[in-house]
């Protein structure tokens, strides 16, 4: 008995990265909005080590003079079968530019190694490091490889208080360990809450989430100071039915984004998007992306 319930409480607090810990309210004012262009993408996993390819075909593009600009990206779980490195993107854009990303997590237990770079430029690879041998914890430090003093550490650990999911994490630099951002994340039941302190607690980014029904979510977001100072969105995500999801959002500058996601079959995606001005009395921009899976 003791034993499951270990299991049950380390699945109820997961260890997030910094930049995550107000993910749950971000995901309903930010995620699935296409709200301009039109875009093709599809994802095709092969019998190559598990490779898998995703085209993005960017169509009707207004200002190019290509009229379809792609975008290729390769994840190479185990490439030439070594499956000691993983190559988690490999991508080439419209442009010819090149861009790796590439990860380890089998050179010692509890430690994730990564590296990511653009291939045209050597001052832009960026090398790091993630920790997760402390109980309910995570440590994390990235670096340019050229310039090792620009090094960014984070660290988070989450905890159960009163009932409560809560995690709390700290970001910086290297040079300014003394003034390191802070972040906290609270989740009871069907409320969530995060808050972020930056800049020498002179800038705040609070988000906030309500689950009013298995169907129905609602957020909220506000940044009081610094240069976003006054910024606020307010969302809401309905399910309508399994595979079908709509969203709507309206933000301090009174523009109205909606969002329809739908399944049309097994692997093949929709996702339609719109953002109006009603001080305008007009449409802004719209989107479509196709998804096939």
């Amino acid at each position: 008995t003791t034993e499951i319930y270990t299991l049950s409480l380390h699945d109820a607090l997961p260890i997030l990265k910094f930049d995550d810990i107000g993910k749950t309210a971000k995901e309903v004012l930010n995620d699935d909005y296409k709200t301009s262009g039109y875009e093709f993408k599809a994802k095709q996993k092969t019998s190559f080590d598990g490779a898998v390819l995703t085209s993005t075909v960017d169509l009707f593009p207004a200002k190019d003079s290509c009229m379809t600009p792609a975008k290729l990206s390769w994840k190479l779980p185990k490439p030439l079968g070594c499956p000691v490195v993983s190559i988690d993107k490999l991508e080439m854009d419209k442009t010819g530019g090149v861009k790796i990303e590439a990860s380890s997590e089998k050179l010692m237990k509890d430690l994730k190694v990564e590296c990511k770079t653009d291939v045209s430029d050597i001052s832009k690879l960026v090398a790091g490091i993630t920790y997760t041998g402390i109980a309910n914890a995570q440590l994390k430090a990235e670096t340019k490889v050229m310039k090792p003093q620009d090094c960014v550490l984070e660290a988070t650990y989450a905890s159960k208080v009163g009932g409560a999911d809560c995690t709390v994490g700290l970001k910086g630099t290297a040079a300014n360990i003394a003034a390191l951002d802070l972040g906290v994340r609270v989740s009871a039941g069907d409320l969530f809450g995060s808050l972020y302190a930056k800049n020498k607690f002179s800038a705040f980014s609070a988000n906030c989430h309500y689950k009013l029904s298995g169907d129905v979510r609602a957020a909220a977001s506000y940044e009081y100071g610094g240069k976003a100072n006054g910024q606020f969105a307010l969302g809401v995500t309905y399910a309508v039915k399994p595979g079908t999801t709509v969203k709507a959002k309206v933000a301090d500058d009174q523009s109205i984004s909606c969002s329809v996601k739908h399944d049309i079959s097994k692997g093949f995606t929709v996702l339609a998007g719109a953002k109006a001005d009603p001080a305008k009395m007009s449409l802004s921009s719209y989107g479509i992306s196709l998804s096939i899976e």
